[in-house]
């Protein structure tokens, strides 16, 4: 994009410009950012990476990682975000510095509920949903997060070959099996046993500081159908514009679906 740069970060007034605009993101004060400077630059000094991304002078992205266990040829993100249109040169970043130490995979965590990241990673990066952790935080107290519980989704991201969005199948003709806070369907599974479709709300940050008892439900109730479909080996592999998470799992007469 025009005018926009990434960058690796090292010294101590980028890293504070960083930490500054994760607090941003997160609506914290600037005495308590979730990520602080400090430990940006110890992180650093580690061996891991900074990228941020500039839109001229004006910093507008940012992602922090670092590597897992040895011989793992992993990477973690621990924290990303990015103003419209520039998350995915933001991961690219990220992806091409751990291509470039002999990673081989990249994993992280989002909130399950929030649709728009889940369909950029899943359906724009070609990532998938490993691995659903219920309360993932704890209690957390940002602008953001407060009020809820803090589950998150865990995704495994092919750094060589990254995946493609799995087929969502006929989504419409399968059986509802749930009914989510609203009334309208929250999931429905296929006859096969192929797959199981789950919905999330448009905007659960938005739902989260209107009505935090109903964005609550939601969180307990997408919990359910993912705990459940997790525990019998479906992944969750894409998301559509509309908010329906697929969810996938192998068959075992056909190979992987």
């Amino acid at each position: 994009m025009t005018g926009v740069s990434i960058r690796t970060v090292h010294d101590v007034a980028g890293l504070d410009a960083v930490s500054a605009y994760f607090g941003e993101v997160w609506r914290t004060p600037r005495t308590s950012a979730p990520y602080p400077a400090e430990v940006l630059h110890s992180l650093v000094h580690a061996g891991g990476a900074v990228h941020a991304a500039h839109d001229g002078e004006r910093l507008a992205g940012a992602c922090v990682a670092v590597f897992g266990p040895p011989r793992s040829r992993e990477v973690y993100s621990l924290v990303a975000a990015a103003e419209p249109g520039l998350g995915q040169l933001v991961k690219r970043a990220q992806r091409d510095w751990a291509l470039g130490l002999g990673a081989r995979t990249m994993r992280w965590t989002f909130d399950p509920l929030v649709a728009r990241n889940a369909r950029f990673n899943l359906a724009k990066l070609g990532a998938v949903g490993t691995e659903y952790v219920v309360d993932f935080y704890g209690p957390m107290r940002d602008g953001v997060n407060n009020g809820d519980e803090s589950d998150r989704l865990t995704v495994t991201w092919d750094l060589v070959a990254p995946g493609q969005p799995y087929d969502p199948g006929e989504r419409e003709a399968a059986p509802a099996t749930r009914r989510a806070p609203d009334g309208a369907t929250l999931a429905r599974r296929d006859l096969a046993d192929l797959h199981v479709w789950c919905r999330v709300p448009d905007d659960v940050v938005k739902l989260r500081a209107a009505d935090p008892a109903l964005a609550l439900r939601w969180r307990r109730a997408v919990r359910e159908v993912f705990t459940e479909a997790f525990g019998q080996g479906f992944r969750a592999t894409g998301m559509s514009r509309d908010g329906w998470y697929t969810l996938t799992r192998e068959n075992d007469e056909e190979g992987t679906v």
